[in-house]
């Protein structure tokens, strides 16, 4: 089964005739490792699927430290979804940690394709519904958890991952130094 196909179906039922016609919206494109995908200050009217590869979003601060916005392995979706919806430029850089082949889809085919296949406007919303939930989460979890807890939300959300990224990179997304991701480990396996 495509992973297109099973990742819809999680959400909503779809035909076989219906997902054949939404594929054919979709673009497949090839990424090498450390490509950028989106770029900050740009427009940005695609989001991608991830059929294969790693890939992260982050942002630069007036001293040019990375920031981790979020990791997109395998079945997730990334793009810089602020710039995506409002028509803003992006604050974000979309990085390929990985080769990547993805799933491009263009902001007006999309809305195309809700016309054409009525029952993807319910998977897109519902998607988008998750993330939105999944980032209130993130933004709680960053206020009041200790370094440990959201440590350990990483690894259940982000099952074996840490083979696949930097630990720089982790600990930018955890808002901690490498050294304090280091200590962290180091107790989790004592533990």
């Amino acid at each position: 089964m495509h992973p297109l196909l099973t990742h819809i179906t999680e959400q909503i039922n779809i035909t076989e005739t219906e997902f054949a016609q939404s594929l054919e919206y979709f673009e497949q494109v090839h990424f090498k490792k450390k490509a950028l995908v989106i770029r900050a200050d740009e427009l940005v009217d695609r989001q991608f699927f991830v059929l294969k590869g790693c890939l992260r979003s982050y942002l630069l601060d007036d001293q040019e430290r990375e920031h981790t916005v979020q990791f997109a392995i395998e079945n997730w979706w990334v793009s810089d979804f602020t710039a995506y919806f409002t028509g803003a430029k992006s604050i974000l850089y979309v990085e390929c940690l990985e080769n990547c082949v993805l799933l491009s889809i263009h902001k007006s085919t999309l809305e195309r394709l809700y016309k054409e296949v009525p029952t993807l406007e319910k998977f897109f919303r519902r998607k988008l519904e998750n993330a939105f939930v999944s980032f209130q989460k993130r933004i709680i979890s960053n206020l009041y958890k200790t370094a440990e807890e959201r440590y350990q939300e990483f690894i259940t959300n982000y099952p074996n991952i840490e083979q696949r990224v930097r630990n720089y990179q982790i600990a930018s997304y955890l808002g901690i130094t490498p050294e304090s991701l280091s200590r962290i480990r180091k107790m989790s396996m004592n533990g």
